[in-house]
């Protein structure tokens, strides 16, 4: 009893406790009744049956699994993957411009219409490089009539340089036959004057002779005015030979000048034949340049004319379109942009303690926002030469002041699979998950 009463106080006194916790009187006093009804009387907590049992034992296991899972799932992300939310899809921008200056008189496309390489996109007027063109033509058939009459006086200067040689040859060869035949007419005039001089002298003689005779009437006196005028008429022939003899000799001067004339004309024909021939080659020449410059000018005239239709240099999408109908456009002035889709990458801006197992040519999944979380495939193309910091407008200096370490990030470029994005979904700009095997 003693124990009784022990267990019943003790009981009581429990009782007791909970009542206060729970904050009401009536358990207390319900637990005191059981307990003076004595231990036999306490009931058991009702046995699981087996279905509940592996119904417990079912949610323990996969409880279990689920924990597994998810710490398997972290340590393969951890350890094999390197993942970054901030990368983007990027790729070639190709902006339009115009080569010439014109009117725009036709546009065929609208913004964000899908075009294809070699499309007419606009014209400008042609009108103007049409007679430019024309032009250029005339000018071009110009040149080439002066370069074939420059190339056809080549030949012909030749000759005639040739000829003016062999003429100035064959005019000394005949100056000099004249002053050899001078120089003969010299010595027969000479050989004259000798003779006369001789006939002179016997005139003089036979009248030196006749003088006395006459005075003595020896002879008479016609014979002795017959001596006289014999030796007036010698003396005559003397001087007219004489004359003679001058005059050859003025012959011989002149055919000599006249020789020197011919030699002096036949060596400058031989030294300017060269000349000449080598003045009109370089008239052909430069009829020829002229040629090629306005065969030049030709062909920029009709680029210029082809210039006036604009077209697509690549397949892919219009956007920020910025020609009408009718606006005039200078060279250089951008038209639109065209956005090829079949070319597109990833750029993903890793932390640089991310990079330590990240290599060129590992497998990359892709997800994609703003397709509901669609993957790609992908590998790593090249990692970037510097951080994104290192490369901006206003990189950091951390040679002076206070410095704080910021983790840097590295663009990593990351090439679609072959034939990723052959529905053509994906666009540059959007916002993707890339989670790199780097085991």
């Amino acid at each position: 009893m003693p124990d009784t009463d022990q267990q019943q106080n003790s009981n009581a006194q429990g009782g007791q406790g909970e009542g206060d916790a729970d904050g009401g009187g009536q358990n207390a006093s319900q637990n005191t009744g059981d307990a003076s009804g004595g231990a036999d009387t306490k009931p058991k907590p009702p046995e699981a049956t087996p279905a509940a049992k592996a119904r417990r034992n079912f949610l323990i296991v996969l409880a279990v699994l689920l924990f597994a899972g998810i710490a398997f799932f972290f340590y393969y992300r951890s350890t094999f993957t390197e993942g970054t939310d901030d990368a983007q899809v990027d790729g070639d921008l190709y902006p339009v411009s115009a080569r010439i200056a014109g009117s725009v008189v036709q546009v065929n496309v609208t913004e964000n219409q899908k075009v294809n390489k070699g499309d007419v996109i606009a014209i400008i007027d042609p009108a103007d490089f049409q007679t430019q063109l024309s032009q250029a033509q005339a000018q071009l058939a110009n040149s080439q009539a002066g370069f074939v009459q420059a190339d056809a006086n080549v030949p012909i200067t030749g000759v005639q340089t040739q000829t003016q040689v062999s003429t100035s040859g064959s005019d000394v060869q005949t100056a000099i036959a004249t002053v050899a035949q001078a120089s003969k007419s010299v010595g027969a005039a000479q050989a004259r004057v000798d003779q006369q001089k001789a006939n002179a002298l016997k005139a003089q003689l036979d009248v030196d002779r006749y003088t006395p005779l006459v005075a003595k009437d020896v002879i008479s006196k016609q014979q002795f005015d017959q001596a006289v005028a014999t030796a007036a008429a010698a003396n005559a022939a003397l001087l007219e030979a004489q004359q003679n003899v001058i005059g050859q000799q003025a012959q011989v001067q002149q055919a000599q000048s006249r020789l020197a004339s011919a030699r002096s004309d036949a060596e400058q024909a031989k030294r300017n034949a060269p000349k000449q021939i080598q003045v009109q080659q370089a008239r052909a020449t430069a009829a020829h340049a002229d040629v090629e410059q306005n065969r030049a000018k030709l062909k920029q005239a009709e680029l210029n004319l082809g210039y006036t239709r604009i077209i697509a240099p690549v397949t892919g999408i219009i956007n920020k379109k910025s020609i009408a109908v009718g606006g005039n456009v200078s060279i250089g002035q951008n038209l639109m942009t065209i956005i090829p889709l079949d070319n597109l990458w990833i750029t993903a801006n890793y932390k640089e303690t991310q990079l330590q197992h990240v290599r060129q040519g590992q497998e990359v999944d892709i997800k994609v926002d703003a397709l509901g979380g669609r993957k790609y495939k992908g590998n790593v193309y090249q990692i970037g030469g510097a951080t994104g910091s290192k490369l901006s407008l206003f990189p950091p200096e951390n040679a002076t002041g206070n410095y704080v370490k910021v983790v840097q990030r590295i663009p990593v470029r990351i090439n679609l699979a072959k034939d990723a994005n052959n529905d053509e979904l994906l666009r540059p700009g959007y916002s993707v998950d890339p989670e790199v095997h780097v085991k």
